[in-house]
């Protein structure tokens, strides 16, 4: 390999960039070292018995196209595996049947595997020609090389998007309420400051209902706690179906939810407590049973977000839930399941 070569795939190699970005300038370097017309990247769908030109050079009249697909068994790349036979210049004698050869009009081709670290095959790494071209040790050598180099590549841009994905996955549950999907008192709490910067942003007041689940004790006692988290993600589902896509619903925790909203945006309930009360309330169909569900104690509280912070709205909200609580014992008679 010459030294000018070298130090553009050391420099390559040197720099961040994408599968497709380091591909192309591989390819590039390698129709330098083999003279060849096209040079290119397959991937190998053994299931689907599919080649797929991923990647392709050309600056000849041969053009391999970029993206096209060839059936496995009508592959060159197939016949010199099979063969143990990665160089050949008479094509057009040695596998004078490969329509698909022909058809690109290829005379002298030059190939090798791309093999994954679990020895699995990802597809081949090619070059070729329309004309008779001597075979070129220094070419094959630097074939293999970028093609385990692009092998590595493909291995580490996995390991990455598996790690993304895990880490998304991740940073999901720690910002969700498991049982019912809304989100965890995290979420809520770095939402409400999110809330309350941008009401006072645009100068507008914030609402704040905080929810707390009366009875709930007497459902898991008298049914089960598998009733009991029924019962709780249908009051998730219930709450999520009220939410303001200005807004936001989380559980807090237990049997306690909140609810939050741009004040702005409760002026298209006539009366917004006597709403929110109506949505918890009714029938809760439960493995066991159907429960009719009087409703649950609600604190509603509308804060000046430039006089009062997160923290200090939640008490105020969650101090109304209790004057509510208090209020709705005194009104109702005791509510009997079964």
């Amino acid at each position: 390999m010459s030294d000018n070569i070298l130090a553009r795939v050391t420099h390559t190699l040197a720099t961040e960039q994408s599968l497709e970005s380091l591909v192309r300038q591989l390819l590039e370097m390698l129709e330098l070292v083999t003279n060849m017309e096209s040079t290119y990247l397959t991937r190998i769908d053994t299931d689907a018995q599919i080649q797929h030109i991923v990647y392709a050079r050309n600056s000849g009249d041969m053009t391999i196209p970029e993206n096209a697909f060839v059936p496995w068994d009508e592959s060159l790349c197939k016949r010199a595996m099979e063969e143990n036979f990665f160089f050949c210049n008479d094509v057009d004698v040695h596998w004078a049947d490969c329509e698909r050869a022909r058809e690109l009009g290829i005379i002298t081709f030059l190939s090798t595997p791309v093999h994954l670290a679990d020895g699995s095959l990802y597809g081949t790494l090619c070059a070729s020609s329309s004309q008779r071209t001597p075979f070129n040790l220094n070419g094959e050598q630097v074939l293999q090389l970028f093609a385990s180099i692009i092998a590595h590549y493909i291995e580490k841009e996995s390991l990455v998007t598996q790690l993304k994905a895990a880490n998304a996955a991740l940073l999901y549950h720690s910002y969700t309420d498991e049982l019912t999907g809304l989100p965890n008192r995290r979420a809520v709490f770095e939402d409400l400051n999110t809330l309350f910067a941008h009401a006072r942003k645009v100068d507008c007041r914030v609402t704040l209902a905080f929810i707390d689940l009366d009875y709930f004790k007497a459902i898991n006692d008298l049914y089960g706690h598998h009733c009991g988290d029924q019962f709780l993600q249908q009051v998730g589902q219930r709450l999520f179906a009220f939410k303001h896509e200005d807004g936001l619903v989380g559980r807090l925790g237990g049997d306690e939810f909140l609810f939050a909203v741009l004040s702005t945006a409760v002026t298209a309930y006539p009366d917004f407590t006597a709403a929110l009360h109506e949505q918890f309330s009714g029938d809760y169909p439960l493995t066991e049973t159907t429960i009719h569900y009087p409703g649950a104690s609600i604190g509603v509280v509308d804060i000046d977000p430039v006089t009062t912070d997160v923290e200090n709205a939640l008490r105020a909200a969650d101090n109304a839930m209790y004057q509510d609580k208090k209020l709705r014992r005194k009104m109702q008679s005791p509510w009997h399941i079964g």
